[in-house]
């Protein structure tokens, strides 16, 4: 049986860090830090961090099209 890495650690997205500063930007935008929200009404809480999550995906998409548009015109050299 092979021995497990106990230092190895788990895959993480490469997109995660630039989608959490997405959910931090529109927390910020609406006057909120992540700190403070914790302190919130829990169902403002969830209200909030879906429209921020929502908010990420949405920028994630647009940051994810112009790489691709980007690459697309590199390769076109």
């Amino acid at each position: 049986m092979p021995e497990k890495n106990v230092d190895a650690r788990p895959m993480e997205d490469p997109e995660a860090h630039l989608e959490r500063a997405f959910i931090d930007e529109y927390l910020r935008q609406h006057g909120h830090d992540l700190e403070a929200v914790r302190l919130l009404p829990e169902a403002h809480v969830t209200t909030l961090l879906e429209a921020a999550s929502i908010y990420a995906a949405g920028k994630l998409a647009e940051f994810e099209s112009r790489a691709h548009y980007v690459q697309d015109i590199h390769s076109k050299d």
